[in-house]
């Protein structure tokens, strides 16, 4: 074993020892390279159940959505339908009003690096449900915040993570195509990479393999459903799945998405945190002379992390029904040298 390679032993001893001192229910993991894909798995699917996760049970991805809503735009520069530097007004209905400042407006691109000025939520976002917080949040609401939303840096300035910038991307991107935001990841990405447990919707027959979320004190929550901002994080996947999405990302198989794939890969910039930039989508953590491409997510019942290491040829996700972090596992399986958080005693 060389200095990088992951002890898939100590993952999962890792992965055991988070469920064995109550900190998680579950926790199923995703190793590929170009060799092989194996998955890991610790605990179970429910409290009180007797169900092991494996790589077809289903899970709440939260942000990781916000890498597939980039490859959209991705493939949509690449295909001629849009520019990166097109202003998102140019695909909202008309009399929508979306702020500028200094002259300077908030392009496509803006929105997948997350630079566009825009807060991370809109200040109209008052849920009906607080257990589940944007089910009631349309596009009526998300107009009206637009129009009446004043920045405070211009569009392009510097980097602030925003769920609300990637759910409108999402949103001006389906009323591009002319299709719900949902049949466009399902046309565009799950079927021509065999995605076929990707979705947002549920089948009867995905919610039967779906893992319960529950909080970090293990208590059950409700299951999020994300209105007109579902490009932030409305998708619902397996480890098997997001092994194919990190096979075509390594391009240890091929795919159509490859060029838009490297696309989004193209452009970094930093974000003011140590060692992480953004590109389109995705965050690049760079530590010990290594090039992590990364996004995690959270919903009130799940936490995930998805990541690969093109220099090495690997990739790795992590997939758990409670809400803990684990982000430290998958950097540690891509790059050894980055520590894992040893569980209290």
């Amino acid at each position: 074993m060389t200095i990088g390679q992951p002890d898939l032993a100590e993952i999962h001893s890792l992965m055991g020892s988070r469920v064995e001192t109550g900190q998680a229910v579950g926790i199923i993991a995703g190793v590929i390279d170009t060799q092989s894909r194996q998955v890991l798995a610790s605990g179970k699917i429910s409290l009180g159940g007797a169900q092991v996760p494996n790589g077809d049970t289903v899970y709440e991805v939260g942000s990781i959505t916000k890498v597939f809503t980039s490859l959209l735009l991705a493939g949509m520069i690449e295909n001629g339908e849009v520019k990166g530097d097109d202003p998102v007004a140019n695909f909202l209905p008309a009399g929508v009003r979306v702020p500028s400042r200094n002259g300077r407006q908030i392009t496509l691109l803006d929105l997948s690096m997350q630079v566009s000025g825009l807060p991370r939520l809109p200040d109209n976002l008052r849920p009906a449900d607080m257990a589940n917080p944007y089910v009631d949040y349309d596009a009526a609401k998300l107009y009206d915040f637009l129009s009446r939303h004043q920045l405070k840096r211009d569009p392009g300035e510097r980097y602030e993570y925003s769920n609300l910038a990637v759910g409108l991307l999402g949103q001006a991107l389906a009323l591009k195509a002319g299709m719900r935001y949902e049949e466009l990841l399902q046309r565009r990405i799950f079927e021509p990479l065999g995605m076929s447990s990707t979705t947002i919707t549920l089948s009867d027959s995905l919610k039967a393999r779906l893992a319960p979320g529950y909080s970090a004190s293990l208590k059950p929550v409700k299951n999020w459903d994300f209105g007109v901002l579902a490009g932030c994080g409305a998708i619902r996947s397996t480890v098997n799945d997001m092994l194919k999405f990190l096979a075509a990302n390594l391009e240890i198989t091929d795919s159509p998405l490859r060029a838009a794939m490297q696309r989004m890969r193209t452009i970094k910039r930093a974000t003011g945190m140590p060692d992480v930039e953004i590109a389109m989508g995705w965050h690049v953590y760079t530590k010990f002379d290594t090039e992590i491409w990364w996004h995690n997510g959270g919903t009130f019942g799940y936490r995930s992390f998805l990541g690969f290491n093109s220099g090495k040829k690997a990739g790795a996700v992590v997939l758990c029904n409670t809400f803990v972090d684990n982000d430290d596992i998958g950097r540690h399986i891509l790059e050894r040298r980055n520590a894992a958080a040893p569980s209290p005693k």
